[in-house]
């Protein structure tokens, strides 16, 4: 293996003693399936990486886990990665190295996880709904037509700063803690000041 490195030698080493033969077997499989892919140490992890990151493994107590970074763009014809969370990681545990599935089917695996870096194919992520538009109370619209600066600041804010003062004034939960917030709000806009001025930079 000529981009062998000695950090994941080490990280074999000092693995649990059933853990080192299916460490080492994954490793020789991506090498042998992808000549030019560079294996490093990311995170406390053997990784492989071809045009970014490829795989990594891992020896737990009784098991290694084995996770191809972008495994849910796989087709996983064997059905054995589980994939995770809101991310595009999917996984095999293997206990045991008579586990591991046959070098044919792993070596397609591997080839494929290369293939889509190479690509640069990405998970469609969802769109976000849009944003309701901000519903200004219209006891703080009048209070803000009193003032000019005021509501020219205020109409030429963002969304996310104009929803900042109406939750602000529209979360009091007395009259008299509302009337104090419209006040310092049409003194803070006068000055063209956001809601969250203080902590800005």
């Amino acid at each position: 293996m000529p981009d062998a490195s000695d950090r994941v030698d080490a990280y074999i080493e000092k693995s649990p003693e059933y853990a080192r033969p299916i460490l080492n077997r994954i490793r020789q499989l991506f090498h042998k399936a992808c000549p030019d892919i560079e294996e490093t140490i990311k995170w406390s992890a053997p990784t492989f990486e071809h045009r970014g990151m490829v795989a990594s493994m891992a020896a737990f107590k009784n098991y290694v886990r084995l996770v191809f970074w972008k495994g849910r763009l796989l087709t996983d014809r064997d059905g054995l990665l589980e994939a995770g969370n809101n991310t595009d990681m999917a996984a095999m545990k293997i206990a045991n190295v008579d586990d591991l599935p046959s070098a044919k089917v792993m070596t397609a695996y591997i080839k494929e996880a290369v293939a889509v870096n190479v690509s640069g194919k990405k998970t469609p992520r969802p769109k976000r709904p849009p944003r309701a538009e901000v519903v200004v109370p219209d006891y703080f619209l009048a209070a803000l037509k009193k003032n000019k600066k005021a509501l020219a600041a205020f109409e030429g804010f963002s969304p996310s700063h104009r929803r900042e003062y109406v939750e602000w004034i529209t979360d009091a939960k007395r009259e008299e803690t509302r009337q104090k917030r419209i006040a310092t709000a049409i003194e803070w806009l006068a000055q063209g000041k956001p809601r969250n001025w203080k902590y800005m930079k």
